[in-house]
């Protein structure tokens, strides 16, 4: 059902005076609340340092605080992909008031989106310091998302449960926490005590070390795609979907417009935010966007009773329970050969998991779902405008759920107000030569 277009949201103050208007209130940082002033101080639990909190905040918060109406913005903005990271982009620019169209080949978070297991975190993997900051603030972006949209998200704010028997690996956990509470990530090892009162449907073995990473959250990657894609429709965005990108019209060295299934549209900017198809559609520019393959297969229940209020990540099992009650399990997200989706794999995934949650046993398999994630060569996000074709905008990221209402926070600052967002030096497609 498409639903009415609504006003443009309230102008804010200006530009010049958003810094200003910033450190008098830190509050006014719209991606941070209260339980995130510690994220990144020097040591767990202290309260941030007000210049390092304006440092990785001040990205997060200017968004809320520049004009809607940008003098010299581009008129038309195409983005191409509805997974969770080119609903977001669409959704920022269209609250900033611009004119958008989002483009989706099939329907949205038909791709790696909604294939994901949708974890929000910044949790051991994310190194170094610059991109556990950048996750930091995805993190914090999801906070204030639930808040514009009245807490329909349904994330799940329960945290994160790791843990391992005696060996190697429980040996690194505890190296983990360690540098984790040193960057002021809100993470502490958990006793057996605390383990079972956070997962009391859970047997989890010989356990020699677990971790408790408190701020975490997981989210149905399919529904707040959905509700984000409707939200951007609401704020004036154009959605078109089944709409598949042919071919691309170039004049002066840029995009003019994209030929599409659906007829040819011009354009000022064009946004690829299209997963692992963006090599190709990128190619059509003369840019290219290296990326690898990364497959995931992820086994999904049938609707459960409530088991899991937060992520837990067994040593042969990661899983969680989505809003409707269904358990979803796989065995490892960094990325293996495997690609196998058939059902009789499946039933091994919930199998491995009912060996640490019993009551799954009893439940039935619904699907398993093979994604491919869109992982960049060095396996850290690609963002931003090329140098060999201006007006074309990358954003290709592995994470991308975590990542998503911060990419499209700075997507929006770069694209309506020519800003060079700094936390995104490391990122730019420029670092492949």
């Amino acid at each position: 059902m498409k639903l009415p277009v609504s006003a443009s949201p309230p102008k804010s103050a200006a530009l010049d005076k958003s810094f200003s208007l910033f450190k008098r209130s830190p509050r006014l940082a719209e991606g941070l609340d209260e339980p995130f002033f510690s994220l990144s101080g020097v040591t767990s639990g202290a309260r941030m340092n007000r210049r390092r909190f304006l440092e990785i905040s001040a990205g997060a918060s200017v968004a809320a605080l520049v004009p809607d109406a940008v003098r010299g913005a581009p008129a038309r903005i195409v983005v191409v992909g509805g997974g969770i990271v080119g609903s977001s982009i669409a959704y920022h620019l269209a609250r900033r008031g611009a004119e958008v169209t989002l483009l989706e080949k099939s329907k949205p978070a038909a791709g790696a989106t909604g294939k994901s297991f949708a974890w929000i975190n910044a949790t051991f993997s994310k190194q170094p310091r610059n991109y556990f900051d950048l996750n930091v603030l995805g993190m914090a972006g999801w906070r204030r998302l639930d808040r514009e949209f009245s807490g329909d998200l349904q994330i799940q704010w329960g945290g994160c449960l790791e843990w391992y028997p005696a060996g190697q690996e429980a040996e690194a956990l505890r190296k983990d926490v360690r540098r984790a509470q040193e960057w002021g990530y809100a993470v502490h090892l958990a006793d057996d005590a605390e383990f079972q009162r956070l997962l009391p449907f859970l047997l989890p073995g010989p356990m020699a070390a677990a971790s408790f990473c408190q701020q975490e959250g997981a989210v149905d990657p399919v529904y707040v795609t959905q509700a984000i894609v409707e939200q951007a429709r609401r704020l004036g965005a154009r959605v078109v979907y089944p709409c598949e990108v042919t071919g691309l019209v170039r004049a002066g060295g840029k995009v003019a417009a994209v030929e599409t299934s659906k007829g040819r549209m011009d354009l000022d900017t064009l946004v690829l935010a299209s997963g692992v198809d963006t090599t190709h559609l990128a190619a059509m520019a003369g840019v290219h966007v290296p990326l690898k393959a990364s497959p995931g297969v992820l086994a999904h229940t049938a609707p459960a009773a409530p088991l899991l209020d937060r992520v837990a990540l067994a040593p042969r099992a990661h899983m969680k329970q989505n809003p409707d009650g269904r358990v979803v399990t796989g065995s490892d997200f960094g990325g293996t050969p495997m690609t196998d989706a058939s059902a009789a794999f499946g039933e091994k995934l919930v199998e491995r998991a009912a060996a640490y949650l019993p009551e799954l046993a009893h439940t039935k398999l619904d699907s398993v779902t093979l994604g491919w994630r869109v992982m960049p060569q060095d396996e850290y996000p690609i963002l931003g405008f090329t140098d060999r074709c201006p007006n074309l905008y990358i954003a290709a990221t592995h994470s991308g759920v975590t990542l998503a209402p911060v990419i499209g926070q700075f997507a929006a600052l770069e694209i309506l107000d020519g800003a060079r967002v700094e936390m995104l030096a490391p990122y730019r497609l420029s670092r492949f030569g």
